[in-house]
């Protein structure tokens, strides 16, 4: 598989090499060189297969001889050890469920098979993880790479601008896990990841990797729950699809649309955003104005430049599709808690990211039409929130419940790049 830099399409890389390095020249994307597509067929054929089995076609696709299928296939074994069930919510929409992994985040699914892809061609070189989190990536993150053999894995977060379960779910492990709290917000956490990897010297000492949604590996892995979803539809509802993504970093958009591009019968998409807006605008008026960040009930979408968009518009014009074809909203706090309730009266309980994504759906499908919204996070990883909107107590599923009560591990910084690279310098080995 080779891979261009989006800002510098003269620098190609491997598949291992863009696991291994993150970003490129420039801090710019990787992005696929050949983009596979499978015919009306081989789609119908694949539905027809288990998850494991499909994923590890479609990877290969990407892949390609660089590395074996049944090393692939082995991989996303280990990776994909949980289902992604789709859950009737009404007549005409249904959740995707992506939330029933060890962290209750869809984003165990790219985190997971990025460990296993890292192990595979690390062969034994150590590894230091830096990655920043609105929320989950930091929880998959931590708990995909915890224990491995010689990788460390550094996350920063935004400090008090995560919900305190998050904080728990991957700041309580300890071990090769460090977790650093950033006076500032998610942009400035990405801010410093972005210098550090700017940092030759620093880059090649401890030989530096990302672990967000800007790692190719991460991204490949989460177009395969789209085949998924599409999989368990009737053949009347695949017809006439629309599907509605909860957007922060983009990274799930850019899968999906990935996935559309491979040949999967996706009607439209539709860009689902907070009051972090910029994509939203810019969709609307042609004008590329990030404002400040603005915190909100669905933190992990409080992002206000969001990394993987220029592998959508790279996309976008690779296949010749118009921007425009991509649908968007925007959808206030109040609303959010709105939404939740309606929800619960449909007896389907949620968390303010999906609501986000139903809503705008549900204000958006057309007659015929059948509706997907993402489910990202399992609604008690928002328990205050949650409870307190819908004036009821959810339980702790266990995951949660055995670090609800840990101490806190993480350390805390300022927006500072010297002071973050003293502390990458000190790490233990």
């Amino acid at each position: 598989m080779k891979l261009y830099n989006i800002k510098d399409h003269n620098e190609q890389v491997s598949f291992a090499q863009a696991i291994k390095q993150g970003l490129g020249r420039q801090q710019g994307l990787f992005f696929p060189l050949d983009l596979p597509e499978f015919s009306l067929t081989e789609i119908d054929q694949l539905l027809e297969l288990d998850l494991v089995t499909r994923s590890a076609r479609i990877l290969s696709a990407f892949i390609g001889d660089e590395i074996p299928l049944e090393v692939i296939e082995k991989r996303v074994n280990a990776a994909f050890e949980f289902p992604a069930p789709v859950v009737g919510v009404s007549e005409d929409i249904a959740a995707l469920e992506l939330f029933h992994g060890p962290t209750l985040a869809f984003k165990d699914f790219g985190a997971r098979f990025m460990a296993q892809m890292l192990t595979e061609v690390a062969k034994g070189q150590p590894v230091t993880i830096l990655t920043a989190t609105s929320g989950d990536t930091g929880a998959a993150v931590a708990h995909a790479f915890y224990g491995l053999e010689n990788v460390r894995v550094v996350i920063l977060y935004p400090k008090g601008k995560i919900s305190p379960l998050q904080e728990k779910l991957f700041c309580t492990l300890g071990g090769n896990i460090h977790t650093v709290a950033i006076e500032g917000d998610f942009d400035a956490c990405q801010a410093l990841v972005k210098q550090a990897f700017d940092d030759e010297p620093l880059k090649k000492q401890l030989g530096l990797n990302s672990a967000n949604s800007i790692n190719i590996s991460r991204l490949l892995a989460q177009i395969c729950y789209y085949f998924e979803a599409v999989a368990q539809l009737s053949q009347q509802q695949r017809n006439q699809l629309v599907v509605s993504v909860p957007s922060g970093n983009f990274g799930d958009l850019t899968a999906g649309l990935l996935a559309k591009s491979l040949g999967l019968p996706i009607k439209r998409f539709i860009a689902a955003t907070n009051a972090n807006d910029t994509v939203p605008r810019f969709l609307a008026a042609g004008d590329w104005l990030p404002n400040v960040t603005v915190a909100t009930l669905s933190n992990a979408m409080d992002v206000s430049q969001p990394n993987n968009w220029p592998r959508v518009e790279e996309l976008f014009r690779r296949k010749n599709w118009r921007l425009d074809s991509l649908a968007y909203g925007a959808v206030d706090d109040e609303t959010t808690r709105s939404t939740l309730r309606e929800l619960a009266g449909l007896g389907y309980i949620s968390e303010p990211h999906a609501a986000i994504a139903y809503r705008l759906l549900r204000d958006q499908l057309q007659p015929g039409e059948y509706g997907l919204f993402l489910g990202t996070a399992h609604p008690a990883k928002f328990k205050e929130s949650v409870d307190q909107i819908l004036g009821q107590t959810l339980p702790l599923p266990q995951p949660l419940a055995i670090r609800a009560s840990l101490p806190l591990l993480s350390r805390e910084l300022s927006a500072d790049f010297s002071q973050l690279r003293q502390v990458l310098l000190d790490l233990p080995q």
